[in-house]
């Protein structure tokens, strides 16, 4: 038999030990964003992996193996050596193809000529020929590329240089490792990926944390895990590790979330482990701003190598995350947090100086904000609230900076609110715009009190109000207020004239009229183009989003949103109000394409903060999308918990609607069980609730809840199974979502009528075949099965239902690892399948599946219908490719180097 290693006894054990590749992680999940199919570098010849320790690069390089196996690649795998002596780096590339291509007698000639001394960049030469003869679609991959000395670093990049058509390079290292192929990323020949990809999103530590752990964690409380490692990959796997060995792996994941918990310690030790005791100093000092520039830092320290120190701990240390395209950085949360329990310790001199020098140089650039706190905290009053002054009207009006605004409120003295009449319509919008609008009243009375008021400026406040009136949901006092400031408002102002111009278009939208309010708002006049693309442009996708969602053109809606969400969330962050609120929007959209993972996935972490500060309808959207999520799921204790808490904001925000529409879905979840007494009893608490005259008594919003009832109480008449009964109710609601056009609402109804029709005996087919059209125009998938199960079977059924798609339509977000796209994986206990590779001809391949069986020559030979000693042959040539000396070193062989699934 042919041997894979050359002659040396322990060092050969050891090169042999590097080309092995690494065991990938049984939960390991392939990121879709990061496959190596990806048209960023699918057809690139060379790929570089820079990161610090702890980014992942060995686990992503381990998938892209796997991915290249699957597509009958040859992959050939070296962990960079670190000895000095270039040859090594030669026969680690000679044996890393041997075990790759199953090619025992490549290289031969090619070792005997390095131990005889010709090596270096002759070798490298020669292997490249050899490999180029051999036509094999090859891919080479080298990890740490790091330990590599210099020597050998310049024959790595000789090689990609001079890299023929069959071969693809992908190399991973360290950030301080310098390759010398900045030339070929420029000409776009190398593609480079730094830190920033590398770190998980959101959607795949849900998918992570599912794979892990099941339905045993939330997303909630995964999403709070994501926020807490900020999908640091090393992280993420410290964490999970942790909460894998406990019983209850929701507890422990939040026990460790609060402060002093085992795994904040342990990440912030692996965070700043191994600093140099000045580079502490220097991060302590930058810990002091919540965003740092290379030149910021040499104004807080005085030194003019600073920038260059940021520079390299920004490269060695996983303790920054750099802005695309841009100089600033940001500071990991964890570190940031135990870096500035040392900088308090300084004396308080120190830190009013460092604040200082902060201040001076964020307000010379345009920073005026973050100046304002810096000035603040260094005992400089009067600049602060001049800064504020300057800079928080605009921050709200322009950027959404409600939260910050909010914070000054509390600050600032009340003598200052009056001195500084801008000071005080930010506090008014700030207060109008949240759970806190009662108060913005005062404020603007206080406005109105001052001298000098003009048209302007009632109009101005007047749209404070209305907002108010709109986070109260209160429709009638919003158009009371709005109405005398419709036609010609006396704004001169841009972002004032954006914001009545959304108003506008609301105004109409709660009359009905979804398709005129989308046109005002394309008539509304536009602010500059930044802005346009930033808050208040957002404002305007949300109220065009939700008059689609209105409509029911689901479709629609998630194609507008999709983009404005992730500009919202660059800019103002995941959990910021008005992200949550247009979250909420999608979720409800995606929720209604059958995609109830990426529903969850919008809303995880994000519950708490619309039932705080959302807009009414979109805290309703919000729990009512997780409600259906969880019924659909099987939890009906959770969908009516969900439904409970719903029911709560309203009592505690004073939302009678929420309360109504909780106690209708309740009645509609319960009516799918055909519960008639407890739907009975749900709508006298509506019509107690109801009759309460306290609550709004005005036209639109009497009409809001009234299409609500007359649901109910169709639902009520179902649940009795009274189906005569329930058409009277539900043709109502039908008029009215019809009169509203509330196109999802009617189509559902239209659904329960036909329903309801056939039960009573009579035609109805003609009903719902229009009902399930109208659905299918609109994408709507999942109107009819959440109505009511036997709507749902009923439309299936007639064939019609456009919910019955294949199941692979609505999979996972991220791929398991090394499934094909669109094929189900292997489930456990399943055949051993052998992975196609140019390594194995197809019946040496089939020969090692049936072999992986236990089976006997004699029995694969029946298999396989041909001769045993055909059987010997094949097994033969799997024992030389494999270097094995047993059949059950065959098998284990080519597990390990995945030219065979495992198992389970």
């Amino acid at each position: 038999m042919a041997t894979t290693a050359p002659p040396g006894g322990p060092a050969a054990d050891d090169l042999l030990l590097r080309v092995t590749p690494p065991r990938v992680p049984r939960h390991l999940v392939a990121r879709a964003r990061l496959l190596a199919s990806d048209e960023r570098w699918r057809d690139v010849p060379a790929l570089l992996v820079q990161a610090p320790a702890g980014f992942g690069k060995t686990s992503l390089l381990a998938q892209w193996r796997r991915e290249h196996l699957a597509q009958g690649a040859v992959v050939a795998w070296v962990s960079a050596p670190a000895q000095p002596d270039p040859q090594r780096l030669l026969h680690s590339l000679v044996l890393a193809l041997r075990l790759g291509a199953g090619r025992p007698g490549f290289g031969h000639t090619l070792l005997e000529g390095a131990a005889g001394g010709a090596g270096g960049l002759e070798g490298i030469t020669a292997w490249l020929a050899e490999l180029a003869q051999t036509a094999l679609n090859t891919v080479l991959i080298v990890d740490e590329a790091e330990r590599l000395p210099e020597p050998a670093r310049e024959a790595l990049a000789y090689l990609v240089r001079n890299a023929p058509p069959n071969l693809r390079v992908v190399i991973a290292a360290r950030p301080d490792c310098a390759l010398g192929l900045d030339d070929l990323v420029a000409y776009g020949q190398c593609v480079m990926l730094g830190p920033a990809p590398l770190r998980f999103q959101l959607d795949e530590t849900l998918e992570l944390v599912r794979t892990r752990f099941g339905s045993r964690v939330d997303p909630d409380s995964a999403a709070r895990l994501h926020e807490l490692t900020e999908g640091w990959p090393l992280g993420l796997q410290l964490a999970l590790s942790i909460i894998g060995a406990g019983n209850d792996p929701r507890a422990a994941l939040q026990a460790m979330a609060a402060p002093g918990a085992e795994l904040r310690n342990h990440l912030v030790e692996l965070l700043l482990a191994r600093l140099d005791p000045a580079d502490a100093a220097f991060l302590t000092r930058m810990a002091l701003p919540d965003h740092l520039h290379p030149d910021l830092c040499v104004a807080l320290t005085g030194e003019p190598d600073a920038a260059q120190r940021l520079a390299r701990l920004v490269r060695d240390t996983p303790v920054f995350a750099a802005s695309e395209h841009s100089d600033w950085l940001r500071m990991h949360s964890l570190a940031r947090e135990r870096l500035r329990l040392h900088l308090c310790a300084l004396p308080a001199e120190a830190q009013a100086t460092l604040h200082a020098r902060a201040a001076q140089w964020l307000a010379a650039h345009g920073q005026l904000e973050a100046a304002a706190q810096h000035a603040l905290a260094a005992g400089q009053h009067a600049l602060a609230y001049e800064l504020a002054e300057r800079s928080l009207y605009d921050a709200l009006m322009a950027r959404g900076r409600q939260g910050t605004v909010l914070d000054w409120l509390a600050r600032l003295p009340e003598a200052e609110l009056d001195r500084r009449p801008r000071l005080l319509l930010a506090a008014a919008w700030s207060l109008a715009l949240s759970e806190r609008h009662d108060e913005a009243g005062r404020l603007v009375a206080r406005i109105l009190a001052q001298p000098a008021v003009d048209d302007a400026l009632r109009c101005e406040c007047a749209l404070i109000l209305s907002g108010a009136a709109v986070f109260a949901d209160d429709p009638d006092r919003f158009a009371e207020l709005h109405d005398p400031w419709a036609q010609a408002p006396p704004l001169q102002d841009p972002l004032l004239l954006q914001v009545h111009a959304n108003r506008s278009a609301f105004r109409t939208l709660i009359e009905g009229e979804p398709e005129l309010a989308r046109q005002r708002q394309q008539q509304a006049p536009r602010t500059q183009a930044g802005q346009a693309q930033g808050y208040l442009g957002g404002w305007r996708d949300f109220i065009v989003g939700l008059s689609y969602l209105w409509e029911g053109q689901v479709l629609l809606a998630e194609q507008l949103l999709q983009p404005t969400l992730a500009r919202a969330e660059a800019e103002l962050g995941r959990r910021s109000p008005f992200t949550c609120m247009l979250a909420a929007l999608l979720a409800a959209a995606v929720w209604e394409r059958q995609r109830p993972a990426d529903a969850a996935a919008l809303l995880a972490h994000r519950l708490d903060v619309l039932e705080r500060s959302g807009l009414p309808e979109t805290v309703l959207l919000g729990y009512r999308t997780m409600a259906r999520i969880a019924m659909a799921e099987g939890a009906e204790n959770r969908a009516l918990e969900l439904l409970g808490a719903l029911h709560a904001v309203g009592v505690l925000r004073r939302l009678p609607r929420l309360c109504i529409a909780s106690l209708v879905d309740q009645v509609r979840m319960h009516a799918r069980r055909f519960r008639p007494e407890t739907c009975r009893a749900l709508c006298d608490q509506i019509d107690t609730l109801l009759a309460d005259p306290a609550l709004p008594q005005g036209r639109l919003w009497r009409r809001s809840v009234q299409v609500l009832r007359e649901l109910a109480q169709g639902h009520a008449a179902i649940a009795a199974q009274e189906w005569r009964a329930a058409l009277a109710p539900l043709a109502r609601a039908e008029a009215l979502a019809r009169g509203l056009k509330m196109g999802r609402l009617r189509i559902e109804l239209l659904g329960l009528r036909a329903l309801a029709l056939d039960r009573c005996g009579e035609r109805a087919q003609d009903l719902a075949r229009e009902a399930v059209d109208l659905a299918a125009t609109y994408g709507l998938l999942r109107v009819f099965s959440d109505a009511h199960p036997q709507l749902g079977d009923w439309v299936r059924q007639l064939g019609r239902e456009p919910g019955a798609l294949p199941a692979a339509s609505a999979g996972p977000l991220v791929a398991p690892l090394g499934a094909p796209m669109g094929v189900v994986p292997a489930r456990a206990g399943a055949s051993p399948r052998a992975t196609p590779s140019l390594a194995l001809t197809p019946k040496e391949r089939e020969v090692l599946e049936l072999a992986a069986r236990n089976l006997s020559n004699k029995e694969i030979g029946l298999a396989m219908q041909v001769g045993e000693e055909t059987i010997k042959w094949h097994m033969k040539n799997l024992f030389a490719k494999l270097d094995a000396g047993t059949r059950k070193q065959v098998v284990q062989r080519a597990r390990i180097l995945g030219l065979l699934e495992p198992m389970g």
